[in-house]
Order: C-alpha cells, then sequence, then structure tokens
C-alpha cells in the first residue's frame, strides 16, 4: 500500500508479513541485503520489537512521535517474527512512530508496518498519491489518500546501537 506519514508518503505492508514484504522490496528496487524499517503506533509498541536501553528508552520518548528513525537491537520476537528483509544483518532494526494519523491508526489496526517512501530505490520520493500511482501501478494494491499532507523530507535517522545517539546518513 501507498501510505501518508508525517515525512513523505509511505510505501509499506504487514512486517510479519514475508511475501508482503518481499512484494515490498521487489516495488522498490532494493538491495537484497537492504533492510527497512517499521513503523508503530505507540511507544509502547516498541519494546516487543526492540532490546531498549535506558538511553534509548529517553530517546525514545523523547523524540517520538515525529520524523525520527530510530536504528534500536532488534529484540528476540522482533527476529522470529518479523521478516528477515526488516532486521538487519546486525541484528539492528529502525523503528519509527509517524507522528501521522492515518498511518498510526493503521499500526493499530494492523501491527507493525514496513516504513519506507514510496519511490523506487535512488529515485525521487513521490510527492503526491497520484505520481505514487504512476511509479509503481498495479504493484501497490492499496492507495490511500493523504490527509494531511506528508512534510516532504525523510525523517532524521539517530543510532542508538552505541551508547550516544549519533545522526546516521541515508545511503
Amino acid at each position: 500500500m501507498v501510505y501518508p506519514t508525517d515525512t513523505l508518503l509511505g510505501l509499506g505492508a504487514l512486517a510479519t508479513h514475508r511475501d508482503a514484504v518481499e512484494r515490498v522490496h521487489h516495488a522498490k528496487g532494493r538491495a537484497r541485503s537492504g533492510p527497512m524499517s517499521i513503523a508503530v503506533s505507540s511507544y509502547e509498541e516498541i519494546e516487543p520489537w526492540c532490546d531498549l536501553t535506558p538511553l534509548s528508552r529517553q530517546v525514545a520518548r523523547d523524540r517520538l512521535p515525529g520524523p525520527v528513525t530510530l536504528l534500536l537491537r532488534s529484540s528476540a520476537r522482533a527476529r522470529r517474527e518479523l521478516s528477515p528483509r526488516v532486521i538487519g544483518p546486525s541484528g539492528i532494526i529502525g523503528i519509527r512512530i509517524p507522528d501521522h494519523p492515518t498511518a498510526r491508526e493503521l499500526a493499530r489496526r494492523a501491527g507493525p508496518l514496513i516504513a519506507t517512501s514510496a519511490n523506487r530505490h535512488g529515485e525521487p520520493p513521490a510527492r503526491s498519491v497520484a505520481e505514487a500511482r504512476r511509479v509503481f501501478g498495479r504493484e501497490v494494491a492499496v492507495y490511500l489518500p493523504a490527509h494531511p499532507s506528508p512534510r516532504g523530507r525523510p525523517s532524521e535517522i539517530l543510532d542508538l546501537t552505541h551508547g550516544t545517539p549519533q545522526r546516521t546518513l541515508r545511503r
């Protein structure tokens, strides 16, 4: 599906559904090794998927919901239940809580969602649902309207796996 977030239009699927996650990877044209982040609806939904330290717990409380993706150590449950494409080779997971009512309600009702921008890998993100539809066509089953509109910039990435928060550049 293409769905609105607070940052960009998202291309997503249920993160626990391996075939759906594979379809997102295929639609994006991503490299086999590149993990994708997940979106959840509330702070309480982070803990089942991540091993939080006191520092990462505080940063999550201070910065989420909002335009931030936290890189955290995945939990044993995440490694069992989420698609392998979600967790990086070193066991790191990206997680965010979008500050957008539609994105959060989707995650609340369905569970953790893939949270990647609606674009082909290496191309600029779609700025409208109509543009996303031109890019993906029938590869995407559902296009949700984007109200309110996303702000148009990707989320900041904070790596919390090394003891102190470190900003990370997108690749």
